[in-house]
């Protein structure tokens, strides 16, 4: 069992940053993936990013490539999500995940997820 709190979430101005934390509690993560996705209303769950733990392997959405970073502190269990030059287009509710095993990007293939926090971009 692995439970996710996520934080950080907010309301900034297009061509800002912001930074996601999500702690992690339960087990180990040696073992695991996390991911961040995004959902904005009447569209479907999207991938954004996901770093294997054990050796800091990420993946990344081409979306978000080149603006936004996954990282991971081990002494505190918590994996972050910075996300620089936001656009109105990366409006929506950011959820952090966490898998068994290799990256994907396939939101089934998680099975624990945090609460989700709201990123709002405005123009």
């Amino acid at each position: 069992q692995v439970q996710l709190v996520e934080s950080g979430g907010g309301m900034v101005q297009a061509g800002d940053s912001l930074r996601l934390s999500c702690a992690a509690s339960g087990r180990t993560l040696s073992t695991y993936t996390m991911g961040w996705f995004r959902q904005a209303p009447g569209k479907e769950r999207e991938f954004v990013a996901a770093i294997m733990w054990s050796v800091g392997t990420t993946y990344y959405a081409e979306s978000v490539k080149g603006r936004f970073t996954i990282s991971r502190d081990n002494a505190k269990n918590t994996v972050y999500l910075q996300m620089n030059s936001l656009k109105p287009e990366d409006t929506a509710v950011y959820y952090c995940a966490a898998k068994i095993g290799r990256l994907t990007g396939q939101p089934y293939n998680y099975n624990y997820w945090g609460q989700g926090t709201q990123v709002t971009v405005s123009s």
